[in-house]
């Protein structure tokens, strides 16, 4: 059984994360920040007699959940109900930030100068754009493998699929990617 404590440092190390994965999907702040605090709710709730161990598994399995009940959930409200807010468009440029992940313990950026960290800043958001642009299986399962680290048989179970599907998505995620990206002039 998880203790409190592990719960919360588990929760707090994949809050970040978890709101990317489902940003990604959604493609609304609002809406992701739901999402994911919907899933850390019903693990919280649901499965706190579980061990920790089990808790990374579980966590990304109810987040798909949750995602996919938003999709169903929009589905029908999009069958019932027209807002007027979906025929405006949101230039917002406030997105999640993709530094964030550059930056050292005390905040600060690393060494580099700063050309080269607006040139950083610029690929990662051409490949920020590029990942959202996959199908969805993909981009999913190349965010669960590449982003979340797990291995095949963790994002296979969390995608409710065979470990076969999940290769076969990674790879034509990382094909795509590469393409779209070498096309760009951007090379890893």
């Amino acid at each position: 059984m998880a203790t409190d404590k592990e719960l919360n440092d588990f929760l707090r190390s994949v809050e970040k994360r978890a709101f990317k994965r489902s940003l990604y999907l959604v493609r609304d702040d609002e809406a992701a920040l739901d999402i994911v605090q919907d899933a850390m709710m019903r693990l919280a709730e649901k499965y706190f007699d579980r061990p920790a161990a089990e808790l990374p598994l579980l966590f990304q399995r109810i987040l798909s959940n949750a995602t996919m009940d938003w999709f169903r959930r929009q589905k029908v409200r999009r069958g019932l109900f027209q807002n007027m807010s979906d025929f405006d468009s949101d230039d917002s440029a406030d997105d999640f930030d993709l530094l964030e992940a550059l930056e050292t313990g005390d905040g600060a950026m690393g060494s580099l100068s700063a050309a080269d960290e607006v040139s950083r800043a610029q690929i990662l958001r051409a490949i920020d754009r590029e990942v959202a642009e996959l199908p969805a299986r993909q981009r999913e399962a190349f965010l669960l493998r590449y982003w979340e680290e797990m291995d095949i048989a963790e994002t296979a179970a969390v995608m409710g699929c065979s470990e076969g599907s999940v290769k076969t998505h990674c790879s034509r995620a990382v094909h795509a990617l590469a393409k779209v990206l070498k096309a760009k002039g951007i090379t890893l």
